[in-house]
């Protein structure tokens, strides 16, 4: 799979189609990078780890698909895991081995995610669900009481909303104890957004890049320091990536036309 460098960060160049279809093929873990998640990744080792091996690495910003146009390397679509999700269970809506659990949102939340997905799909493709308490991924005791509640429930997917890094880190630790499930689904508030809790930005902001207003409006005590503060040095790291790009292009370029006279002078030489 062809990939784009954002700040050091290997980004899928894929379609949603494209990725639907090498999930159901392959399986694989899922993390969707949005510019937050790459602000956290310069300064979180364990968090780079988890991407590194992770399977699917796939533009969950059009801010981000915006910045890989300015750099030259264009990302040709952006998949948040709230448009992915919903693509996810209407691919796989027929297949009986497609099983899923929802780990994440607020308690009751995901049961009424769970009820209005089923209702969409016309059979039990989610099979069970569950809201932790606040610190759970601190709790030894109840991870293993959350992977014990997987493995009952039979499902080979995990879709795990509970915002980064935390579900990225709770998918890298304990996917080795749930061997059955194929499909692990980093999907952020996309249980609330399937429950109704919470409602989606316009498709029209999205498109131009405002997703990001809309949400800190609609939730600012919470996201004002994420996007008015630790989101904005993105910008300035994007423009010195472009900088160094052109910087090394050009000694490439030099050393390679050096090269060409140094050679045509060898075979003047020769003559």
């Amino acid at each position: 799979m062809k990939t784009v460098n954002i700040l050091d960060v290997e980004i899928h160049n894929l379609s949603a189609q494209e990725l639907l279809n090498s999930l159901s093929r392959k399986g694989g873990i899922v993390v969707t990078p949005n510019v937050d998640h790459l602000m956290k990744l310069r300064k979180d080792p364990e968090l780079q780890e988890v991407y590194g091996q992770s399977d699917y690495r796939v533009c969950d910003s059009k801010i981000i698909q915006f910045a890989s146009r300015f750099l030259g390397t264009p990302i040709r679509h952006k998949i948040s895991g709230s448009d992915l999700f919903p693509a996810f269970y209407e691919y796989n809506k027929h297949k009986k081995n497609i099983k899923i659990f929802l780990l994440g949102a607020k308690e009751g939340v995901a049961k009424i995610a769970q009820e209005k997905i089923n209702q969409k799909v016309g059979r039990n493709i989610v099979v069970d669900c569950y809201s932790p308490a606040f610190g759970f991924e601190n709790d030894k005791e109840q991870c293993q009481r959350i992977i014990e509640k997987i493995k009952a429930s039979g499902a080979t997917v995990v879709a795990v909303g509970l915002g980064a890094p935390k579900q990225e880190k709770w998918i890298h630790r304990y996917r080795q104890e749930l061997p059955e499930v194929k499909i692990f689904l980093a999907i952020g508030a996309t249980i609330d957004f399937e429950a109704g809790y919470k409602s989606r930005s316009p498709k029209w902001m999205s498109e131009v890049g405002l997703e990001w207003l809309y949400r800190l409006l609609s939730e600012p005590k919470r996201l004002w320091k994420r996007y008015l503060i630790e989101s904005m040095p993105f910008f300035a790291l994007i423009f010195r990536q472009k900088m160094t790009r052109m910087v090394f292009g050009q000694s490439s370029l030099l050393w390679e036309s050096l090269k060409g006279v140094k050679h045509k002078l060898s075979l003047s030489t020769k003559e």
